[in-house]
């Protein structure tokens, strides 16, 4: 979760905050399991995908709570939490695309804006500088999402659900990938200014 950068960071990794963001890493192949059973001829098991999806976002709420309640922010844990978001959305693409619930124009704009990001952490890193922080609009582009694939699983249940998930579904979906686009090109912002901060303080030298 965001945090602010004025608290004091520590370099502890067994902290209960980074230990939920762990778990949060371990549930993702069980995740991808459970929704892609069917396609291998397996039984349903969305219901299960569905629970590890929602203990996933609770863990995601309560390890960046807690983290700056009890002052064990660290900086393995501003790994671990964007890390476990990532993969996450990634394996619920993977999912979703192959059981044709989610078209490709949609996975492969998410995928863009992924690849994109992974070329300025590289710039960044390039010049010497961390990657980018989690901010409250990513944050906010990831929710969307969280709460979209979920409902869009719903909407292949073959019940009553279909339609009010279909509709609320993309609904979160279009908010989710607009914002995750925006938070990226907010990023692509920042790196190139401290590129050029970069570049200027050098050229002073």
């Amino acid at each position: 979760m965001e945090v602010q950068e004025t608290r004091v960071q520590t370099d502890r990794v067994l902290t209960i905050p980074n230990i939920l963001s762990m778990a949060r890493l371990v549930g993702v192949p069980l995740f991808l399991w459970l929704i892609l059973r069917p396609v291998f001829d397996g039984p349903n098991s969305d219901g299960w995908a569905l629970l590890v999806l929602a203990l996933s976002g609770i863990s995601d709420y309560l390890d960046g709570k807690l983290a700056r309640r009890w002052n064990q922010i660290s900086s393995l844990g501003r790994l671990l939490d964007p890390a476990a978001d990532r993969l996450y959305i990634l394996s619920t693409l993977v999912g979703l695309t192959w059981r044709e619930i989610l078209p490709l124009w949609l996975t492969a704009a998410l995928l863009a804006r992924e690849a994109m990001l992974l070329v300025m952490v590289w710039i960044l890193r390039r010049h010497g500088y961390p990657p980018p922080q989690v901010n409250f609009l990513g944050k906010a582009a990831t929710f969307n999402l969280m709460y979209a694939f979920p409902l869009l699983l719903l909407s292949d249940s073959g019940t009553w659900l279909d339609t009010p998930a279909t509709i609320f579904g993309w609904a979160f979906a279009g908010w989710g990938t607009t914002l995750y686009w925006w938070a990226g090109i907010l990023y692509v912002v920042q790196v190139r200014r401290l590129v050029k901060a970069d570049t200027a303080d050098t050229t002073a030298d």
